[in-house]
């Protein structure tokens, strides 16, 4: 069985950067990743707030930052962490494929994409219901769309989507958006339509979307509205099944806990990214990765 000093589980920006540090300090490493290295972050249409770049695609910025830490760890994609368990010398960690002995876990398991549960959502998913932008975005050229959401991933979606020549409606259910001022500020110069006070009831269609019944928040008022897709970027679902298994404790709102060195209060176990508690950015959870991993070298070396 191999073994390694600090396996990490999830490769997005956070995973990738406790790779990147842990390969520099000499240790031995494992970034494991159900998916594609990148996570969600491969998503992310473009970012204008990430350090160093005026202007870059999550897409593009996870290959740099694979490609970097390539040359400090090792990354297994496609491989998916089904148990880790605590032993006398550390941890024994169970995939689909291996099986792995560490000193230390970082938990990178980051979140995936919050649910309407309304009727049509999963039925007409691929047929007219995305959650991805940039995955799906061709596909609706010249035709009429609405983007649920009111946050930051909503508007850059929507902003994008309008690039792409979508007619893009934004329907948010209160009467104004959580997003960043200079997101609002660019939905206003793109002339993007905005439906506030108002929540999606049902999709409906027959073999592919065709339009959305929406509830006004204010009067309960339903209407029904012609639409040949749904783009939905209503929040986010932290991956905590393994930190469970390990006792590891989160909050109120399901998100791990962590103190400024990342530790969870289980010892030789640390948490990055949009599994914690904290700001859902690239930056933070690269700023994360890096505390982790140092943390981490430095437990091994004083254990």
């Amino acid at each position: 069985m191999d073994s390694y000093d600090i396996i990490i589980v999830g490769g997005g920006p956070g995973g990738l950067t406790a790779g990147i540090y842990a390969g520099r300090q000499g240790t031995k490493n494992l970034i494991l990743d159900k998916d594609l290295a990148g996570g969600i972050g491969r998503e992310v249409p473009e970012m204008e707030n990430y350090p160093g770049y005026e202007n870059i695609s999550g897409l593009k910025l996870t290959e740099i930052m694979k490609t970097q830490a390539e040359k400090n760890t090792e990354i297994h994609e496609f491989e998916n962490v089904l148990n880790i368990e605590k032993n006398d010398d550390g941890f024994t960690v169970k995939t689909d494929k291996n099986e792995y002995l560490t000193k230390t876990v970082i938990l990178a398991t980051g979140s995936s994409h919050s649910h309407l549960n309304v009727p049509g959502e999963e039925e007409f998913l691929g047929r007219g219901v995305s959650y991805c932008a940039t995955c799906d975005g061709l596909f609706f050229q010249s035709r009429d769309i609405i983007m649920v959401g009111g946050g930051n991933s909503a508007l850059q979606e929507a902003i994008y989507l309008k690039n792409l020549g979508c007619n893009v409606t934004i329907v948010h259910r209160r009467d104004e958006f959580r997003a960043q001022k200079h997101l609002q500020n660019m939905v206003k110069a793109e002339g993007i339509s905005v439906i506030y006070n108002a929540t999606v009831e049902e999709i409906k269609g027959d073999m592919i979307v065709e339009s959305v019944v929406l509830k006004d928040t204010k009067t309960e008022e339903l209407s029904e509205m012609k639409t040949d897709g749904v783009f939905i970027s209503v929040g986010y679902i932290p991956h905590t099944e393994l930190a469970v298994q390990l006792g590891v404790n989160l909050d109120e709102t399901g998100h791990i806990i962590v103190d400024k060195e990342q530790k969870t209060n289980v010892e030789y176990v640390y948490a990055i990214g949009d599994v914690c508690v904290g700001l859902k950015q690239w930056v933070v959870a690269c700023g994360e990765g890096a505390v982790a991993a140092t943390s981490a070298y430095h437990d091994i070396k004083q254990g």
